[in-house]
């Protein structure tokens, strides 16, 4: 059986976001869009005290190294199209 396992972090800085509270509601948006659109898994794992910086981990299983690669790949140009966060960088690793 073969399983693939990729992983995205999202580096992003939320310019509007003035407390940890409205960072939160932003990310809270951001992540109920992308696990409604994609069904992957999604998490703020870094930067979490700081108002205007967020990193988002995304993870999905698949059965093919391209299947995961495209889904990784729309789910960052999700979160570009949504103009809520500007996208500062990005990292895909599989497993």
């Amino acid at each position: 059986m073969s399983m693939i396992v990729g992983m995205c972090a999202i580096e992003l800085r939320l310019h509007d976001a003035h407390s940890l509270k409205s960072k939160r509601q932003v990310l809270k948006s951001i992540k109920s869009r992308v696990r409604n659109k994609f069904n992957v898994a999604i998490a703020e794992v870094d930067d979490q005290d700081i108002w205007q910086r967020a990193v988002l981990g995304v993870a999905v299983v698949s059965t093919a190294h391209d299947h995961a690669n495209r889904i990784l790949n729309k789910v960052v140009n999700f979160i570009e199209s949504l103009y809520l966060a500007e996208l500062l960088d990005y990292q895909i690793e599989f497993w």
